[in-house]
């Protein structure tokens, strides 16, 4: 079992640029939650955790550097199922941290060239993966599925003072499918170039039968694509570092946070405007 921390704190960001504008910044602290599954990894995880125990294998799909296979492997690891972790490529040895991690967990990974992984969700490909491994539940890339929509919907509970706006990162789209069904509204900031409202409202329906909640991506912010950076974010980063001493993920908060202060600089928010910002 894993000791989680739950709620997650909130804590105000002070920042003379948020005071200046009149804006209060709250950050949501999931990436407290655990060490090795913190934020949405294991609100995605927590519903889905049953059906792999019952199943007594969990395989799912992540690239070499994928934060999400390790969660998984932990999970595993520590709630005494089998994970498989599908590796998109090919394998290179000595593997590097994130994969060697997930493997000292417990996890088994295969790999798959990248053709034959772009269609990792047809019949033939899952077909050829039963056959090899048996039965087994399938948690797709990210652990985007209606269990894990549900999930995340539960951070709302945990805001228990007023804000206006909540906003997250965005990668497979599943945080902000469930986070919007809260009464504010919600901004997803996507950290790569691909559109993904419909992969959104695809969760959303899946969830819960129609698109829901108040909600809109705020594109344009993603440093060249999915795990891309550039001097510019390297140095936001190393600032807000000074700043609060809180290190960023580049690949996800990183890029929420610099279009936070960057539409604040704009006066996108209008003063009195209390955000919610999302650390997973």
């Amino acid at each position: 079992m894993l000791n989680v921390r739950l709620p997650s704190p909130v804590v105000e960001l002070h920042d003379e640029r948020l005071t200046a504008a009149g804006v209060r910044v709250l950050l949501k602290r999931d990436d407290l939650v655990h060490p090795e599954v913190p934020g949405n990894k294991w609100r995605k995880l927590k519903y889905n955790v049953p059906l792999a125990v019952s199943a007594g294998t969990l395989l799912t799909f992540g690239g070499a550097y994928s934060n999400h296979l390790r969660a998984v492997a932990a999970a595993g690891h520590h709630y005494g199922f089998n994970t498989i972790g599908v590796v998109r490529g090919e394998e290179h040895l000595p593997l590097n941290p994130s994969l060697a991690y997930a493997v000292s967990r417990g996890m088994h990974l295969t790999y798959l060239d990248r053709a034959t992984y772009r269609a990792k969700t047809s019949p033939l490909v899952l077909d050829r993966l039963h056959q090899e491994f048996g039965d087994f539940h399938l948690l797709p890339e990210g652990g985007g599925n209606p269990a894990a929509v549900r999930g995340c919907a539960e951070l709302l509970a945990e805001l228990a003072e007023p804000y206006d706006i909540l906003l997250c990162a965005v990668g497979t789209g599943t945080t902000l499918a469930g986070l919007t069904t809260g009464s504010q509204p919600t901004i997803g900031v996507p950290v790569l170039k691909a559109s993904l409202e419909d992969d959104i409202v695809a969760l959303q329906q899946t969830a819960f039968g129609e698109r829901v909640g108040d909600w809109r991506l705020l594109a344009g912010y993603h440093f060249g694509g999915y795990a891309k950076r550039t001097p510019v974010l390297d140095a936001f980063i190393d600032d807000f570092v000074s700043r609060h001493g809180l290190a960023l993920d580049w690949v996800y908060e990183a890029k929420m946070m610099y279009a936070l202060f960057d539409q604040v600089r704009q006066g996108a928010f209008s003063t009195g405007t209390t955000i919610v910002a999302l650390i997973n």
